[in-house]
């Protein structure tokens, strides 16, 4: 079928500032940018290399220098390490007798650009939550996985559950595999509504003056971080359907039913040490929140609008953090 050339398609921030990125992602619980922060890349593919997490932790003898001598030298050896970022996207077409009909009912314009950045956030969530939520933790033996058995923070358990205690061993494991402290816990809402929950939880927000929480809505983010002395808890609230085009319906969460202990990043340094950055390339008119642009389809008396970003997710240091399985 013919398709119109780039020269054909109009720019549209106007509805891009509508659905601004950051407000939308809060309002649907989406993670993705929280636990990977953006880096601009001026490039759309490099191999950089990094320093493995071992060589950012030796130290030198320290010995004095000698006349005539130097200081010790170091040296330094790169890991393979590489980001290619792509172009995601999604389109929705208006069709001319759609938007007449229902013009006095809604804005349609602004309802297919609503639906094409759902659809572009979503997919990043699912492709942030598959890189973390992953065989890479959990085939990665005792010292990045651990499944707490029949110990699990559910229902059943909410009177004897030891959270407390998963999260405390999970953060010293990263400490002990790298040597940095994490500062996040990332869960989804079915669990974070389980932590609420749970006795030694209460108690521990009680004993330490935080509060004496009356009902699970009492607790929040931050006094369950303060539990855990962890800067941050990170919670996902976004849903798919993972039922086949032409079946039924299947609601589950995008980030499955795991806990997360991980440094994340704090600013935009690439150098600092951190569980996984997003890098964006933005020379072909991208942003990271996704550009808008509409074009003409004439054969489908319609107009055609896409929500796109060149995007990268990459994990920088595995070490930096340990998955928490069976809660």
């Amino acid at each position: 079928m013919p398709s119109p050339s780039s020269t054909l398609a109009t720019l549209r921030p106007d509805l891009a500032s509508f659905f601004e990125f950051d407000l939308e992602s809060q309002k649907k619980n989406y993670i993705a940018l929280e636990v990977s922060p953006v880096v601009e890349v001026a490039l759309q593919a490099d191999n950089p290399g990094k320093i493995p997490i071992e060589q950012l932790l030796k130290v030198s003898a320290g010995r004095p220098r000698g006349s005539g001598a130097a200081y010790d030298r170091g040296s330094w050896t790169f890991t393979t390490w590489s980001y290619a970022t792509m172009d995601y996207g999604h389109g929705e077409p208006l069709d001319d007798r759609d938007r007449q009909r229902y013009r006095y009912l809604v804005d349609a314009e602004q309802v297919c650009v609503a639906r094409a950045y759902n659809d572009v956030l979503l997919n990043a969530e699912i492709r942030m939550a598959a890189l973390l939520f992953s065989s890479t933790w959990t085939g990665g033996g005792a010292t990045l996985y651990t499944d707490v058995g029949t110990t699990e923070w559910a229902a059943a358990n909410w009177a004897t559950a030891t959270p407390i205690a998963h999260v405390e061993a999970a953060i010293r494991q990263v400490w002990n595999n790298s040597g940095v402290w994490p500062n996040a816990l990332v869960l989804n809402r079915t669990k974070f509504r389980d932590l609420r929950q749970c006795a030694e939880v209460r108690e521990r927000i009680v004993a330490s003056g935080a509060g004496s929480p009356a009902k699970a809505s009492d607790i929040t983010k931050e006094m369950l971080a303060s539990v855990f002395d962890l800067d941050y808890v990170i919670v996902a609230g976004s849903a798919k359907d993972t039922g086949t085009e032409g079946q039924s319906t299947t609601v589950a969460s995008v980030w499955g039913d795991y806990a997360m202990v991980c440094k994340v990043a704090t600013g935009a340094d690439i150098r600092e040490p951190c569980i996984a950055r997003t890098f964006h390339w933005s020379d072909n008119g991208s942003a990271i929140g996704g550009s808008v642009r509409q074009y003409r389809d004439e054969e489908k008396h319609s107009d055609i609008y896409e929500v796109a970003h060149d995007v990268d997710e990459v994990v920088m240091y595995t070490e930096l953090g340990h998955l928490i399985g069976g809660i």
